[in-house]
């Protein structure tokens, strides 16, 4: 008699909550369909990579209503063998091994389907990393993005970390001789007010996305703090409440 089959489906999330899709285009320049989170649902438990890896009953994660839910296939594999196989690989998929670019929930996710189906999970969720770096805003949040991932290894709130865009063309004029000390600070009022005139002229967006980055740090500093969510979760919720704050992309670019 052959061996009973087991479905293999994999649950998708938008961590964003329709977010990412409604303001990334002016918050990294490029549009970005989604924040994903994904589980791998198998023996009437999804599975997921949290910190370590996690289990629970289908329907009964914290992330809610999945957005999508992708059909991978069949497996003949024995649940026993699939646990067995997760204990070999737990090492792997821990808080000091975590990386949010190259392996994450998505990157476990894959690997466990591959285990499962042979055949791992949409490129659209694998690439998304890729997606985002090559943004014209990529290179800027490579600090938040060390600074998460040293966060979740320590379990400590980060420093906020701060990466106002400065283009190489604006230069800083050298101080002025003042003749006196109400010249001197007179003086240094129109450094600023020049400095700052060329800093908007030369990217209109910078001051926008300097102020929202450090107010996303803020927030996630804030809730890691209370110490009741894994970094990726604080650090959606902050990205959430920052850009609820700002409502649309036009009052961003306003701010």
């Amino acid at each position: 008699m052959a061996e009973e089959g087991y479905k293999v489906v994999l649950n998708v999330y938008d961590l964003s909550n329709g977010l990412a899709r409604q303001l990334s285009t002016s918050f990294l320049g490029k549009p970005i369909e989604a924040i994903w989170h994904t589980g791998v649902v198998v023996y009437g438990n999804e599975y997921f990579f949290g910190g370590g890896i996690q289990s629970l009953p289908a329907g009964r994660t914290p992330y809610g209503r999945p957005v999508r839910v992708v059909e991978l296939g069949e497996t003949h594999i024995p649940r026993e063998v699939f646990e067995d196989y997760l204990r070999d690989i737990s090492p792997r998929y821990t808080a000091e091994t975590y990386r949010l670019l190259s392996h994450n929930c998505n990157n476990f996710s894959n690997e466990v389907a591959q285990f499962l189906v042979g055949a791992g999970i949409p490129d659209y969720i694998l690439n998304l990393p890729g997606e985002v770096m090559s943004s014209p805003m990529g290179p800027l949040i490579m600090p938040m993005i060390q600074n998460l991932e040293s966060t979740l290894r320590t379990n400590a709130a980060p420093q906020a970390t701060q990466f106002v865009p400065t283009p190489a063309t604006v230069s800083v004029p050298p101080p002025s001789q003042p003749s006196s000390t109400a010249t001197g600070a007179g003086a240094k009022q129109e450094d600023k007010a020049d400095n700052a005139k060329r800093s908007s002229a030369a990217d209109p967006l910078g001051g926008a996305r300097g102020k929202v980055q450090e107010e996303v740090m803020r927030e996630f500093a804030a809730i890691m703090a209370s110490g009741t969510l894994r970094a990726s979760e604080a650090a959606a919720l902050a990205m959430r409440r920052v850009m609820e704050r700002h409502g649309d992309a036009t009052t961003m670019q306003q701010s």
